[in-house]
């Protein structure tokens, strides 16, 4: 398969000083007939030990808030922006983030051809609309980006930092957004090896 292929070459990658510091390459993993990507900024510590993406705190939230809408983790398939922790978990630079994604993110779009994109966080949507954004801005907004469905949400990380859950809080538009993927997931037909199930009521996280 070509992502096995794709992940195994990644782990030998030093095309840019995130390798200096990395415990492991974490490439990405899911679906790779899925309908959705969710793409985030880069791993963490727990993920850098691990090798898999969003398993930390942020990564339990992000499955908390995919089990409320109904959208089974196994169904999509989950990347960063760059494979390898930036020290700190500060966000990637714009050459680590243009050297990775060259490398690794395109192929990765290019093999599983999801319908919709959901980047996590600014650093994310940056990569796809080319140029500076406020996430406060442009999640919840349908775009475009050749040709696939783009929706930018917050960051599971940044509702961790904004727990209430009051009208109009980061979690109440999160919750309205992924019923929105949810909605527009129901549009398109399940593709072979995706099961969508029936959203709850109310949001479990």
């Amino acid at each position: 398969m070509i992502l096995d292929l794709l992940a195994s070459q990644s782990q030998t990658c030093k095309a840019c000083r995130l390798s200096e510091g990395r415990t492991t390459v974490v490439f990405g993993e899911g679906n790779p007939d899925a309908q959705l990507m969710i793409v985030g900024e880069g791993p963490g510590e727990d993920e850098d030990k691990t090798g898999r993406p969003f398993v930390g705190r942020a990564g339990q939230l992000l499955d908390k808030i995919l089990e409320a809408a109904g959208i089974p983790r196994s169904s999509v398939y989950i990347a960063n922006i760059v494979k390898c922790r930036p020290p700190g978990n500060r966000a990637p630079l714009p050459d680590e983030a243009k050297i990775c994604t060259a490398l690794w993110l395109n192929k990765q779009i290019e093999t599983i051809r999801p319908q919709i994109i959901a980047p996590l966080g600014a650093s994310s949507a940056e990569f796809f609309l080319g140029d500076k954004v406020s996430i406060t801005k442009i999640r919840g907004q349908w775009l475009d980006w050749q040709g696939i469905k783009l929706f930018p949400m917050f960051h599971p990380a940044y509702l961790l930092r904004n727990a209430a859950r009051t009208p109009g809080s980061p979690k109440a538009l999160t919750w309205q957004d992924i019923q929105e993927v949810k909605r527009m997931l129901g549009t398109l037909g399940p593709k072979q090896g995706q099961e969508v199930k029936a959203t709850s009521q109310q949001p479990l996280f």
